[in-house]
């Protein structure tokens, strides 16, 4: 009986992609506990045993209280990360770790618990090296890739596969006088491929006819296809109110491969993106295995959120 099993929800205070699915499991009527682990320890109390029968223990935020051993299922979605505001440098690097280890470790340890997604899975399905080659492997086509700090060999292929792009292998903050800014997808003009290049790791990719974009949520055993059309934008993310979306089947055969991608990350979530080419075939870009999705529902009325919290609801089945 899942009943009273507590639902925990790990994540930032000022998540609106979180609250809906909140919302949903408190219409059900099904407990939760929402904490945030940069929280911890101001507000955020942990005390985990682990014996001869387990992992048992308590979290506890200042309105709610968790059994460790009883969580259904925990949703792992963006949480912040661990301050210490009142140590030094050298103090706060260590308090941070430990609580890392700790907390974090716990939390990754929860007995007969469902995570969507758990953690160390979203951490090694986020390297976008191993996306494409897993992608590869499983027979999604995926535009040809060159991670390198090489300039000669970021020349050659540039060369034998133009036009190309360039993306960052990860995406992070970056800021240019004093404001936050996104690295966008870009095309990239061979003659400015420099010594810059030798910098650091680069990734190129060859640049995919388009024709649209697909954005394929996949939850659980749950598909939901959209097809976004975005005028010439290479990076449809730089103008949202140029977009247009369309409900769709996924393709034959894509079901089953997403499934089975899925299953190779040990993920239970994950937000595709393709690029349809003229001739419809769809060419894997990337996974973002905690992605966002709210916004396509409201566009769509597709049930995300419900499907999301039936998962939740059921737990390990």
């Amino acid at each position: 009986m899942t009943g009273h099993r507590p639902v925990l929800v790990v994540t930032q205070p000022d998540d609106v992609t979180a609250d809906t699915v909140v919302a949903e499991l408190n219409r059900r009527g099904v407990p939760l506990l929402r904490l945030d682990p940069a929280d911890f320890p101001h507000t955020l109390t942990l005390s985990a045993g682990i014996d001869g029968y387990g992992l048992h223990g308590t979290v506890t935020t200042p309105s709610r209280r968790a059994e460790l051993g009883a969580v259904r299922s925990l949703y792992y979605r963006r949480p912040r990360g661990f301050t210490f505001p009142g140590l030094d440098e050298q103090e706060a690097r260590f308090a941070t770790l430990q609580a890392r280890y700790g907390l974090g470790g716990v939390l990754a340890a929860l007995p007969d618990c469902l995570y969507v997604n758990h953690p160390f899975a979203n951490a090694d399905a986020e390297f976008k090296s191993a996306q494409l080659t897993i992608a590869s492997d499983l027979g999604f086509t995926i535009p040809p890739t060159l991670i390198t700090n090489d300039l000669d060999q970021a020349r050659r292929f540039a060369a034998e596969h133009g036009p190309i792009i360039y993306k960052p292998v990860r995406a992070g903050p970056y800021r240019e006088d004093g404001e936050g800014r996104t690295i966008w997808v870009t095309e990239v003009d061979p003659a400015e491929l420099d010594e810059s290049v030798e910098t650091t790791a680069h990734l190129f990719q060859a640049r995919v006819p388009a024709a649209g974009h697909l954005r394929v949520t996949a939850i659980d055993d749950r598909v939901f296809c959209v097809r976004i059309d975005s005028a010439d934008l290479l990076d449809w993310r730089q103008d949202y109110d140029a977009l247009t979306y369309t409900v769709t089947d996924p393709p034959p055969g894509l079901t089953e491969r997403i499934a089975a991608y899925l299953d190779r990350f040990g993920l239970m979530f994950g937000c595709f993106d393709f690029v349809l080419r003229p001739d419809g075939e769809p060419v894997f870009l990337e996974i973002n295995p905690n992605g966002q999705w709210a916004w396509l529902e409201d566009e769509t009325g597709l049930p995300m959120t419900s499907a999301l919290a039936d998962l939740l609801e059921r737990g390990i089945a």
